[in-house]
C-alpha cells in the first residue's frame, strides 16, 4: 500500500522559514518526479515545485510565485523529499501536499497519482 505523509507545517512568521517533509512507504521515490502542490481556503490547488527522478537527474521546476524562495531536494536513503521554504509570505498560507508524478503536465495536479494527507502551513504575524 503506497502512503505519502507529509509533516513539517505549522504557524511561522513573514519572512521566517519551514522544512517540509514528505516520507514515502509503499514505493521508492528515486523512481517517481515528484510534485509538491498547495491549496489555500477558497483556492484551487496549485503546482508549487516538481523535482525529476533518478538521483542522476533530480533537476526541479518552481512555480514562478516560489522561485528563489522554495528548494525542493531528495534523501534517497531516507526515501524522504523535502521542500525548503524562505522567506515565507502570508499569501503562502495554506495546505500542502506531496503527490507522486504519473504522465502529463507537471505543475497540473491530474497528472499525479498517489497524495498524502496534507499539512498546513500558516504565515502571519
Amino acid at each position: 500500500q503506497v502512503q505519502l505523509v507529509e509533516s513539517g507545517g505549522g504557524l511561522v512568521q513573514p519572512g521566517g522559514s519551514l522544512r517540509l517533509s514528505c516520507d514515502a512507504h509503499g514505493i521508492t521515490l528515486d523512481y517517481y518526479a515528484i510534485g509538491w502542490f498547495r491549496q489555500a481556503p477558497g483556492k484551487e490547488r496549485e503546482g508549487v515545485s516538481c523535482i525529476r527522478s533518478g538521483s542522476a537527474d533530480s533537476s526541479t521546476d518552481y512555480a514562478d510565485s516560489v522561485k528563489g524562495r522554495f528548494t525542493s531536494s531528495r534523501d534517497n536513503a531516507k526515501n524522504t523529499l523535502y521542500l525548503q521554504m524562505n522567506s515565507l509570505k502570508p499569501e503562502d498560507t495554506a495546505v500542502y501536499y506531496c503527490s507522486s508524478y504519473d504522465s502529463g503536465n507537471y505543475f497540473f495536479e491530474g497528472s499525479y497519482r498517489y497524495w498524502g494527507q496534507g499539512t498546513q502551513v500558516t504565515v502571519s504575524s
